[in-house]
């Protein structure tokens, strides 16, 4: 067993069951009482974000995870596919571990397979992503206030909104972290 001294980001660790990642932390020594270490957890199933405090010198259960970079291939109704691009070795990846970001697939994309004990725990998808703007309706003449925004759909087959100036057949960026639109791009 390790303790609190070998936290650090990114470590992954077994906690209440599940699997939580260190997104942050913060060793604290109080001039009165003990000293312990502030925590950000994310589970690494679904991604939810939590805080927590442990006493310094605690025992954690941290474990080691791979991370493999892969290439996403195809979809059907319950599995995405994903390929080692060294070994050409497919993975099937069960779309519950995906959740609502299966929008964000598209052929080709190249993502993190984080892999426990043999198996896949969760994807981590590039920050930013490219795509083509399947629809995007008309702007309003006349609205040009400031934050005027559309719904658009993807190539993908997912909806976001956009600015009004958006228009059908655009490349434009995506922030894979809040789901919202970043600029347009050339790409």
């Amino acid at each position: 067993m390790r303790t609190t001294a070998d936290i650090a980001k990114e470590v992954v660790m077994r906690w209440k069951n599940d699997l939580y990642a260190i997104v942050e932390f913060q060793h604290v020594n109080p001039g009165k009482g003990s000293a312990f270490v502030r925590t950000r957890l994310k589970n690494v199933r679904t991604g939810k974000v939590i805080e927590n405090t442990f006493k310094s010198g605690e025992e954690l259960d941290i474990v080691d995870v791979e991370k493999k970079k892969m290439q996403y291939l195809f979809s059907d109704a319950t599995t995405a596919t994903f390929m080692d691009r060294n070994t050409y070795d497919q993975v099937p990846v069960p779309l519950e571990l995906i959740g609502d970001r299966k929008g964000y697939l598209k052929e080709g994309l190249e993502c993190n397979l984080v892999i426990f004990e043999g198996n896949p725990v969760n994807i981590e998808f590039p920050k930013k992503i490219s795509y083509t703007v399947a629809y995007a309706p008309d702007a309003v003449r006349g609205d040009t206030s400031n934050k005027v925004t559309k719904e658009v759909e993807l190539d993908t087959g997912m909806k976001i909104n956009v600015p009004i100036f958006i228009k059908t057949g655009e490349k434009i960026v995506i922030s894979t972290e809040t789901g919202e639109y970043v600029e347009r791009t050339t790409e």
